[in-house]
């Protein structure tokens, strides 16, 4: 039966770098009988300027129907001013929320042929392969009571909430030991759990659940701690899993160890597998338009897509195989470059992919 992708391409750079992983699909899908359809809409700030809100209802329900989603990326400066209630990141939100995507998966894997674009040396990154997991629905992003209000002093106090069930707690330690178990077996959970009630429950909780994966060693480590390790001694890592915001700064922590935050991948899961996949870099206004946006990153998730929504491994491990091949011949964009390589553009490299495809 054919699987339907649904096509959010968003804003700033999101449109061009999700045109080439469109490529890819199509590549996949003629040349090589992968069974889907594609549907696109809006989100984000397009979706606002075009409907007055950042996730209009067709969206939401062409996703609800969708076997998978591919984003691009929202936001940008333009709708900064708007209340925050129908900003960009509301579209993005409310997509994890409605479609109950709690389980951010966060590869952070460097590619050999990259070595010296990352910012340590290359010693200390050489062989880099770590997972990182998030929970994704729950923490302090989406817990209540949260806002702004005014004190009898006439101060303005800012305030949100942190909070987790165990059962939240329970279902993505149990995601990061399921993964563990077919790579190293190792995981970290990160936690801040000698000042935060939260997450005191949160190290308890791991514990008890990490006793059902004997095979698996299960670490614990304070997120300033965790955050110091990644630049001090990254491989130590093989799965980390750990809070909403904990995993939104360590996982972009872990980005720039690989040499370009253009290169990263990212699977957002349910509990049945359906997934909204995206590059983990923001919309990059600064660039957009200019055609020199780096589209791996998307590419790759369209790699993830393949691998957990679809089913399709031997599909995945086609297109990662043909973005190692396009990194060994020398092909770059600005963010990847270094002397003696061939420097293209967003559109330029999504052309390689696809022919790197049809040789592989």
């Amino acid at each position: 039966m054919s699987k339907n992708i649904l096509i959010l391409p968003g804003d700033g750079i999101g449109p061009e770098i999700v045109h080439e992983a469109v490529k890819v699909l199509v590549c996949l899908r003629d040349d090589f009988g992968l069974d889907i359809e594609m549907d696109e809409a809006l989100v984000g700030g397009a979706a606002y300027d075009a409907a007055g809100h950042p996730l209009p209802q067709a969206t939401l329900k062409l996703a609800h129907e969708a076997d998978a989603v591919l984003l691009g990326a929202v936001g940008g400066p333009k709708w900064e001013p708007l209340d925050i209630s129908v900003r960009p990141e509301k579209g993005l939100l409310g997509l994890r929320s409605e479609l109950k995507l709690f389980a951010n998966l966060r590869p952070a894997i460097l590619y050999p042929q990259l070595a010296e674009a990352s910012s340590l040396k290359a010693e200390v990154v050489s062989g880099l392969d770590i997972m990182i997991v998030r929970e994704l629905t729950g923490g302090i992003y989406f817990g209540q009571p949260r806002g702004v209000r005014r004190l009898e002093n006439g101060e303005r106090e800012g305030f949100n909430t942190l909070v987790y069930r165990e059962s939240e707690v329970e279902r993505i330690v149990r995601v990061a030991m399921d993964i563990a178990m077919k790579r190293n077996r190792r995981v970290c959970s990160v936690d801040k759990a000698n000042v935060l009630e939260c997450t005191e429950l949160w190290r308890e909780v791991a514990t008890r659940t990490g006793a059902d994966y004997p095979e698996v060693e299960l670490s614990h480590m304070y997120v300033d701690n965790a955050a110091m390790q990644l630049v001090r001694a990254p491989k130590q890592f093989d799965v980390m899993v750990t809070t909403n915001m904990f995993g939104d700064i360590l996982s972009d922590c872990a980005a720039m160890l690989t040499g370009s935050i253009g290169m990263l991948p990212s699977a957002s899961l349910d509990a049945a597998g359906k997934g909204m996949y995206e590059p983990i870099h923001g919309s990059a206004p600064d660039i957009a338009g200019k055609g020199v946006a780096n589209p791996l990153a998307t590419i790759l998730s369209v790699a993830m897509l393949l691998r957990y929504s679809l089913d399709e491994p031997a599909m995945a491990d086609r297109v990662e195989r043909a973005v190692d091949n396009v990194l060994d011949s020398g092909i770059r964009t600005a963010d990847i470059y270094s002397t003696g390589m061939e420097q293209v553009g967003t559109e330029m490299m999504g052309d390689a992919i696809v022919a790197a495809l049809r040789k592989a």
